[in-house]
Protein backbone atom coordinates (compact mmCIF):
# COMPACT_ATOMS: atom_id res chain seq x y z
CA UNK A 1 0.00 0.00 0.00
CA UNK A 2 2.88 2.44 0.69
CA UNK A 3 4.66 3.40 -1.95
CA UNK A 4 8.81 4.63 -1.41
CA UNK A 5 9.57 7.49 -2.64
CA UNK A 6 10.94 7.67 -6.22
CA UNK A 7 14.66 7.59 -6.83
CA UNK A 8 17.17 10.62 -6.81
CA UNK A 9 20.07 11.86 -4.64
CA UNK A 10 17.33 13.85 -1.97
CA UNK A 11 15.14 10.19 -1.79
CA UNK A 12 18.47 8.54 -1.60
CA UNK A 13 19.36 10.10 2.06
CA UNK A 14 16.13 10.29 3.07
CA UNK A 15 16.03 6.88 2.98
CA UNK A 16 19.58 6.44 4.83
CA UNK A 17 18.32 9.08 7.35
CA UNK A 18 15.25 6.69 7.76
CA UNK A 19 17.32 3.52 8.10
CA UNK A 20 19.21 4.88 10.68
CA UNK A 21 16.54 6.58 12.75
CA UNK A 22 14.74 3.13 12.71
CA UNK A 23 17.83 1.41 14.06
CA UNK A 24 18.60 3.85 16.90
CA UNK A 25 14.35 3.27 17.63
CA UNK A 26 15.07 -0.46 17.97
CA UNK A 27 17.62 -0.21 20.28
CA UNK A 28 15.88 2.38 22.14
CA UNK A 29 13.18 -0.38 22.31
CA UNK A 30 14.36 -3.53 22.93
CA UNK A 31 15.71 -2.55 26.09
CA UNK A 32 11.87 -2.04 26.78
CA UNK A 33 10.07 -4.73 25.29
CA UNK A 34 12.23 -7.25 27.56
CA UNK A 35 11.69 -10.18 24.62
CA UNK A 36 7.73 -9.90 25.14
CA UNK A 37 5.77 -10.33 21.31
CA UNK A 38 3.99 -7.32 19.12
CA UNK A 39 0.53 -7.54 17.79
CA UNK A 40 -0.38 -5.49 14.81
CA UNK A 41 -3.91 -4.92 14.50
CA UNK A 42 -5.49 -2.69 11.66
CA UNK A 43 -8.27 -3.39 8.96
CA UNK A 44 -7.45 -5.93 6.07
CA UNK A 45 -4.83 -3.64 3.92
CA UNK A 46 -3.59 -1.65 6.76
CA UNK A 47 -0.27 -2.46 5.43
CA UNK A 48 0.65 -4.97 8.75
CA UNK A 49 2.29 -7.67 7.04
CA UNK A 50 4.55 -5.34 5.61
CA UNK A 51 5.28 -2.96 8.83
CA UNK A 52 5.80 -6.24 10.75
CA UNK A 53 8.31 -7.51 8.65
CA UNK A 54 10.48 -4.36 9.29
CA UNK A 55 10.36 -4.24 12.53
CA UNK A 56 11.00 -7.76 13.00
CA UNK A 57 13.80 -7.33 11.40
CA UNK A 58 15.19 -4.00 12.69
CA UNK A 59 14.00 -5.68 16.50
CA UNK A 60 15.88 -9.14 15.77
CA UNK A 61 12.09 -11.10 16.14
CA UNK A 62 10.26 -13.42 14.30
CA UNK A 63 7.95 -12.79 12.00
CA UNK A 64 4.73 -14.10 11.49
CA UNK A 65 1.14 -14.00 9.38
CA UNK A 66 -1.30 -14.96 11.19
CA UNK A 67 -3.82 -15.48 8.32
CA UNK A 68 -0.75 -17.46 6.72
CA UNK A 69 -0.44 -20.01 9.99
CA UNK A 70 -4.43 -20.41 9.84
CA UNK A 71 -3.77 -21.59 5.91
CA UNK A 72 -0.83 -24.00 6.86
CA UNK A 73 -3.10 -25.47 9.56
CA UNK A 74 -6.10 -26.05 8.04
CA UNK A 75 -4.03 -27.36 4.57
CA UNK A 76 -5.80 -24.19 2.13
CA UNK A 77 -4.06 -21.84 0.43
CA UNK A 78 -6.02 -18.91 0.91
CA UNK A 79 -8.04 -17.21 4.10
CA UNK A 80 -11.09 -16.55 1.07
CA UNK A 81 -11.23 -20.20 0.25
CA UNK A 82 -11.75 -21.31 3.96
CA UNK A 83 -13.91 -18.97 4.16
CA UNK A 84 -15.59 -20.58 0.73
CA UNK A 85 -15.52 -24.52 1.83
CA UNK A 86 -15.79 -24.06 5.23
CA UNK A 87 -17.28 -20.91 6.92
CA UNK A 88 -16.15 -17.73 8.71
CA UNK A 89 -16.55 -19.61 12.33
CA UNK A 90 -14.27 -22.16 11.62
CA UNK A 91 -11.73 -19.57 10.45
CA UNK A 92 -12.05 -17.34 13.51
CA UNK A 93 -11.63 -20.84 15.73
CA UNK A 94 -8.40 -21.93 14.02
CA UNK A 95 -7.01 -18.09 14.07
CA UNK A 96 -7.71 -18.30 17.93
CA UNK A 97 -5.79 -21.57 18.29
CA UNK A 98 -2.97 -19.85 16.59
CA UNK A 99 -3.00 -16.47 18.45
CA UNK A 100 -3.18 -19.23 21.53
CA UNK A 101 -0.21 -20.69 20.44
CA UNK A 102 1.64 -17.74 19.54
CA UNK A 103 0.64 -15.79 22.56
CA UNK A 104 3.04 -18.43 24.74
CA UNK A 105 6.06 -17.85 22.59
CA UNK A 106 8.48 -14.73 23.07
CA UNK A 107 9.98 -12.37 20.39
CA UNK A 108 7.69 -12.10 17.51
CA UNK A 109 6.16 -9.55 15.61
CA UNK A 110 2.73 -11.08 14.85
CA UNK A 111 0.54 -9.68 11.68
CA UNK A 112 -3.27 -10.47 12.71
CA UNK A 113 -6.54 -10.98 10.75
CA UNK A 114 -8.46 -7.93 10.08
CA UNK A 115 -11.53 -9.51 11.92
CA UNK A 116 -8.91 -10.72 15.04
CA UNK A 117 -10.16 -8.27 16.98
CA UNK A 118 -13.73 -9.14 17.29
CA UNK A 119 -13.28 -11.84 19.84
CA UNK A 120 -12.47 -11.13 23.62
CA UNK A 121 -10.48 -14.25 23.54
CA UNK A 122 -8.32 -13.10 20.98
CA UNK A 123 -7.78 -10.17 23.02
CA UNK A 124 -6.83 -12.13 26.22
CA UNK A 125 -3.88 -13.94 24.13
CA UNK A 126 -2.32 -10.59 22.33
CA UNK A 127 -2.54 -8.74 25.93
CA UNK A 128 0.54 -10.78 26.65
CA UNK A 129 2.60 -8.64 24.64
CA UNK A 130 1.68 -5.68 23.17
CA UNK A 131 -0.85 -4.70 20.69
CA UNK A 132 -0.26 -1.78 18.08
CA UNK A 133 -3.14 -0.59 15.93
CA UNK A 134 -2.40 1.01 12.82
CA UNK A 135 -5.28 3.54 12.01
CA UNK A 136 -5.38 3.84 8.22
CA UNK A 137 -8.15 6.56 6.54
CA UNK A 138 -10.62 4.45 5.00
CA UNK A 139 -10.48 6.28 1.56
CA UNK A 140 -6.78 5.01 1.32
CA UNK A 141 -7.94 1.77 2.13
CA UNK A 142 -10.62 1.79 0.25
CA UNK A 143 -8.41 2.77 -2.94
CA UNK A 144 -5.31 0.52 -2.35
CA UNK A 145 -7.77 -2.33 -2.27
CA UNK A 146 -9.87 -1.10 -5.15
CA UNK A 147 -6.62 -1.30 -7.18
CA UNK A 148 -5.84 -4.87 -6.37
CA UNK A 149 -8.95 -6.16 -6.52
CA UNK A 150 -10.51 -8.09 -4.01
CA UNK A 151 -10.54 -11.93 -4.80
CA UNK A 152 -8.18 -12.81 -1.59
CA UNK A 153 -10.13 -10.80 0.77
CA UNK A 154 -13.84 -12.55 1.41
CA UNK A 155 -15.63 -9.89 3.27
CA UNK A 156 -15.07 -7.60 0.54
CA UNK A 157 -15.20 -9.74 -2.57
CA UNK A 158 -18.05 -8.61 -4.54
CA UNK A 159 -19.34 -9.91 -8.40
CA UNK A 160 -19.95 -6.56 -9.43
CA UNK A 161 -19.99 -2.86 -9.21
CA UNK A 162 -17.34 -0.05 -8.92
CA UNK A 163 -14.52 -1.38 -7.21
CA UNK A 164 -14.01 1.56 -5.15
CA UNK A 165 -17.44 2.39 -4.12
CA UNK A 166 -17.88 -1.50 -2.94
CA UNK A 167 -14.69 -1.70 -1.31
CA UNK A 168 -15.64 1.71 0.64
CA UNK A 169 -19.33 1.02 1.67
CA UNK A 170 -18.03 -2.61 2.77
CA UNK A 171 -14.80 -0.93 5.08
CA UNK A 172 -16.88 1.51 6.43
CA UNK A 173 -19.59 -1.16 7.58
CA UNK A 174 -16.85 -3.12 8.69
CA UNK A 175 -15.03 -0.16 10.90
CA UNK A 176 -18.40 0.35 12.54
CA UNK A 177 -18.24 -2.98 13.39
CA UNK A 178 -15.03 -3.40 15.21
CA UNK A 179 -13.92 0.37 15.41
CA UNK A 180 -14.52 -0.11 19.45
CA UNK A 181 -12.63 -3.70 19.11
CA UNK A 182 -9.48 -1.97 17.56
CA UNK A 183 -9.16 0.81 20.25
CA UNK A 184 -8.44 -2.13 23.02
CA UNK A 185 -5.07 -1.81 21.34
CA UNK A 186 -2.07 -0.76 23.87
CA UNK A 187 -1.08 1.81 20.81
CA UNK A 188 -2.61 3.38 18.16
CA UNK A 189 -0.39 4.63 15.34
CA UNK A 190 -2.71 6.94 13.22
CA UNK A 191 -1.81 7.37 9.52
CA UNK A 192 -3.26 10.54 9.23
CA UNK A 193 -1.04 12.03 12.26
CA UNK A 194 2.26 10.82 10.50
CA UNK A 195 1.22 12.23 7.32
CA UNK A 196 0.54 16.17 8.58
CA UNK A 197 3.87 15.44 11.17
CA UNK A 198 5.40 15.26 7.85
CA UNK A 199 3.43 17.67 5.62
CA UNK A 200 2.01 15.42 3.73
CA UNK A 201 -2.17 15.61 2.48
CA UNK A 202 -2.46 11.97 1.25
CA UNK A 203 -1.39 8.86 3.62
CA UNK A 204 -0.15 7.03 0.90
CA UNK A 205 2.95 9.28 0.87
CA UNK A 206 4.39 7.23 3.68
CA UNK A 207 6.68 4.68 3.44
CA UNK A 208 6.37 1.60 5.66
CA UNK A 209 9.80 2.48 7.20
CA UNK A 210 7.74 6.15 8.48
CA UNK A 211 5.12 3.83 9.89
CA UNK A 212 7.68 1.16 11.44
CA UNK A 213 9.40 3.98 13.70
CA UNK A 214 5.86 5.68 14.36
CA UNK A 215 5.40 2.56 16.20
CA UNK A 216 8.18 1.91 17.89
CA UNK A 217 8.16 5.36 19.47
CA UNK A 218 4.66 4.74 20.44
CA UNK A 219 5.44 1.62 21.69
CA UNK A 220 8.56 3.06 23.93
CA UNK A 221 6.49 5.71 25.18
CA UNK A 222 3.21 2.96 26.05
CA UNK A 223 5.86 1.03 28.40
CA UNK A 224 7.94 3.66 29.64
CA UNK A 225 4.56 5.34 31.05
CA UNK A 226 3.40 1.87 32.12
CA UNK A 227 6.29 1.00 33.84
CA UNK A 228 6.66 3.83 36.06
CA UNK A 229 3.25 3.76 36.63
CA UNK A 230 4.20 -0.11 37.80
CA UNK A 231 6.44 1.40 40.20
CA UNK A 232 5.14 3.70 41.34
CA UNK A 233 2.13 1.19 42.37
CA UNK A 234 4.71 -1.25 43.88
CA UNK A 235 6.24 1.17 46.04
CA UNK A 236 3.01 2.35 47.14
CA UNK A 237 2.00 -1.16 48.31
CA UNK A 238 5.63 -1.58 49.83
CA UNK A 239 4.87 1.50 52.11
CA UNK A 240 1.46 0.49 53.30
CA UNK A 241 3.06 -2.58 53.75
CA UNK A 242 5.35 -0.85 56.03
CA UNK A 243 3.21 0.96 57.55
CA UNK A 244 1.02 -2.18 58.64
CA UNK A 245 3.80 -3.83 60.07
CA UNK A 246 4.74 -0.81 62.70
CA UNK A 247 0.93 -0.87 63.96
Amino acid sequence: MWSYPCAGHENSHNSVDEALLLKRKSEEVLFYLNGRCIYLVGMMGSGKSTVGKIMSEVLGYSFFDSDKLVEQAVGMPSVAQIFKVHSEAFFRDNESSVLRDLSSMRRLVVATGGGAVIRPINWRYMKRGLSVWLDVPLDALARRIAKVGTASRPLLDQPSGDPYAMAFSKLSMLAQQRGDAYANADVRVSLEEIACKQGHDDVSKLTPTDIAIESLHKIESFVIEHTADSSASDAQAESQIQRIQTL
